[in-house]
């Protein structure tokens, strides 16, 4: 039953895609009667440290991890038995927050675990994929494909700045002819396209 369970949601990386994630889930459970669906709750944490310097420079790294924590709790303490994070690359960080919260991964929704099974189940055996710098580097996605036999090509480190460009004009809701230019080009790279970032979905 749909009541039987609350979707907790840290958001804010960023505000957009948090909006557009709330969006979809509104839409994923459709109802005659609002209280048909199920209950979500969202923390739109935009104050909290950028998740991609973090991971490459280790740039208040145990800040961010500390209110990952702190939001990760409070979701819990407010009864939600499903978690998501509303960014990829946030999902760098969860080992460090399992250490901390040891029974917090069963509550989790790993967006990026998932995705990776939807590919598996279509039967792809190649994918391109476009994230942010931290995402790309981490080779989150490749990694976990590459144990499925599939093959994931990514952006070189030259489209970064590139796929920067894309992202932040979605978090500043600012578009332009030239950022979707940008972006199909990148997306037109490949017929398969995984979109690794929050953000990107709402720009496709």
């Amino acid at each position: 039953m749909k009541k039987d369970f609350t979707i907790g949601v840290l958001g804010g990386m960023g505000t957009y895609a948090t909006i557009h994630l709330f969006q979809q889930y509104a839409e994923l459970f459709p109802a005659e009667k609002e209280w048909e669906r199920p209950r979500i709750v969202i923390d739109n944490r935009c104050t909290m440290p950028s998740r991609v310097r973090a991971y490459l420079y280790n740039e208040n790294k145990d800040l961010l991890i500390d209110e990952m924590v702190d939001s990760m709790s409070h979701l819990l303490d407010l009864g939600c038995t499903r978690i998501i994070l509303a960014c990829n690359t946030s999902h760098l960080f969860l080992p460090h927050i399992y250490k901390r919260i040891p029974n917090l991964e069963k509550f989790v929704v790993d967006i990026i675990k998932t995705s990776v099974a939807r590919i598996v189940a279509d039967g792809l055996s190649n994918i391109y994929l476009l994230g942010s710098e931290g995402t790309i580097d981490s080779k989150i996605y490749q990694n976990l494909l590459l144990d499925k036999g599939v093959s994931c090509l990514s952006p070189q480190e030259g489209d970064f700045a590139i796929l920067r460009e894309c992202i932040e004009s979605v978090k500043q809701n600012k578009y332009s002819d030239r950022t979707r230019k940008l972006f199909l080009d990148l997306m037109n790279r490949n017929d398969a396209c995984v979109l690794g970032c929050t953000e990107l979905p709402i720009l496709y």
